[in-house]
């Protein structure tokens, strides 16, 4: 059941925060945007609402999955953990296990999302050029992004065709490797985001929960879960700045040799706020979407449960 649950509260958290994660892809790799309002304004004036929506198709077929792993690894490794540590599944879980148990959950998602982040990460940052056009203002004469997708051929044809062509593209140009390309970052922001993640939302539902009642009210649910959203998010920043950075770092125009080098290269130009580049967006989009994702998750496993008995 919480395979289901999470597959369900997956769909619903991307539906509300793709659009925003578009505009964060692109302030952590170009250099051109000056901030959240600057970029927004830059993306619908070149191309308009579907400029946010680039590269969505595949995060919707595969969130469900990602998420049902996710939160269905979670449940598990805490059932196994209190079953070894306390005797039985149900006992109530000490803090230490239910952050190695979301530690686990990020871990084990690395494997299936990196594909899918790769062909996100480059659709997002295919933008349409405008070749005969005259800068209007000044921003629109910066330097070149550091990582760009171009549009290939006479026509101005783009180089990705889709999430498919991405991935087939990737594959074919760069190996599997390049499928795989910032997976360590991936890791990296995943293991222990997901352990604050799942550990502070346990914590606030701990604090929002009525006397006399085992579970928080809806508004509890909400408030707990955008919180927990946006403290993970503030932990996984530093290393999603690097990771998008990584896997926009396409064949031919390769700037990075790999972590290390990246990060290193990042903050020697552009100084150590580098790292913290779309924080104030990543946490202002985590709010309503783990709100949404939460509640959803919650909703979901009530209804299963009580389809069950």
């Amino acid at each position: 059941m919480d395979f289901v649950a999470g597959a369900f509260g997956g769909i619903c958290g991307v539906a509300v925060g793709y659009p925003l994660d578009t505009v964060k892809v692109r302030i952590q790799t170009e250099r051109k945007h000056t901030g959240i309002w600057h970029c927004i304004r830059d993306t619908y004036r070149q191309e308009r609402v579907w400029g946010f929506y680039r590269g969505l198709s595949l995060p919707v077929c595969t969130v469900s999955l990602v998420s049902s792993v996710s939160f269905g690894t979670y449940r598990r490794c805490l059932a196994h953990i209190c079953t070894l540590r306390h005797g039985r599944a149900d006992a109530p879980p000490a803090k230490a296990d239910i952050a190695l148990s979301g530690f686990a959950s990020g871990v084990v998602r690395v494997f299936l999302t990196s594909p899918t982040e790769v062909a996100k990460v480059r659709l997002q940052m295919q933008t349409q050029p405008q070749p005969q056009r005259r800068p209007s203002a000044p921003w629109l004469s910066a330097a070149p992004p550091a990582c760009p997708i171009p549009y290939t051929g006479p026509g101005l044809e783009p180089k990705y065709h889709g999430p498919l062509h991405c991935l087939a593209t990737v594959a074919r140009e760069e190996g599997l490797r390049g499928l795989y390309k910032g997976s360590s970052a991936l890791l990296l922001r995943d293991g222990h985001s997901f352990a604050t993640y799942f550990l502070s939302y346990a914590i606030l539902c701990e604090w929002l929960t009525a006397t006399g009642h085992s579970q928080p009210d809806v508004l509890g649910v909400l408030v707990a879960g955008g919180c927990a959203g946006v403290l993970a998010w503030a932990v996984a920043t530093p290393m999603d700045v690097i990771k998008s950075r990584l896997q926009a770092d396409g064949q031919g125009q390769q700037r990075y040799r790999g972590l290390l080098h990246c990060m290193v290269t990042s903050v020697r130009e552009e100084g150590l706020r580098v790292l913290f580049k779309g924080l104030t967006l990543n946490c202002c989009r985590a709010f309503p979407v783990n709100m949404v994702v939460f509640a959803a998750y919650e909703a979901a496993l009530k209804l299963t449960h009580g389809l069950s008995t």
